[in-house]
């Protein structure tokens, strides 16, 4: 056994440059979920023990033992919730956080329906990515296409090539007039402004 293998376990971690942007995503918006999932549980334990208090007009809270095992959501469906995480854009973390606080905030649910209201704020996130990129590709596609079109019109509206137009001068026409030649390319086809 090498000396530098023995002191491995004293160095720190490097988990998080090993990690890619989308599993910190993943792993950051699951870590939210099951915070969210806890306090439900401990809002609703709050909720049974006033209820207790004004049914009953004493407060036993501090005798009351909560159970050790909390509400988990099915292996399927923590899958599925993973899945639909990989769809979100790291940039997208952040408001999908505080949207999904928002509806936690306003509904205050119980702890079973904490997954289906973050499957409901995943969903709405993912529409909005994909109307947003959709209306970047329709913008880009837009632009290239209208400077193309846009040039085209304006350049055919102005001037109208007369290469066979009666009047065009030509060089063999100065040097038998002796005159000089006008300063334009005479290879060039003439262009009229039409209005």
């Amino acid at each position: 056994m090498s000396l530098a293998s023995w002191f491995r376990w004293n160095e720190p971690p490097n988990r998080i440059s090993q990690r890619s942007p989308a599993e910190m995503v993943v792993e950051t918006l699951m870590m939210e979920l099951s915070w969210q999932i806890k306090q439900a549980e401990k809002q609703q334990r709050e909720r049974e023990n006033e209820y207790r208090k004004i049914k009953t007009g004493v407060d036993y809270g501090w005798l009351v033992s909560y159970p050790k095992q909390s509400y988990d959501i099915s292996p399927g469906e923590r899958l599925q919730l993973e899945d639909m995480c990989t769809k979100i854009h790291p940039s997208y973390c952040g408001p999908v956080i505080i949207r999904f606080r928002q509806v936690v905030a306003e509904y205050e649910p119980e702890a079973q329906e904490v997954s289906r209201l973050f499957r409901s704020v995943l969903q709405e996130a993912a529409e909005k990515i994909k109307e947003e990129e959709e209306a970047k590709k329709l913008a880009r596609q837009w632009n290239t296409k209208n400077r193309t079109s846009l040039s085209l019109t304006t350049f055919k509206s102005r001037s109208r090539i007369s290469p066979f137009i009666s009047d065009i001068k030509t060089i063999s026409e100065d040097v038998e007039r002796g005159s000089q030649p006008n300063r334009r390319v005479w290879s060039m086809p003439e262009f009229r402004n039409t209005k």
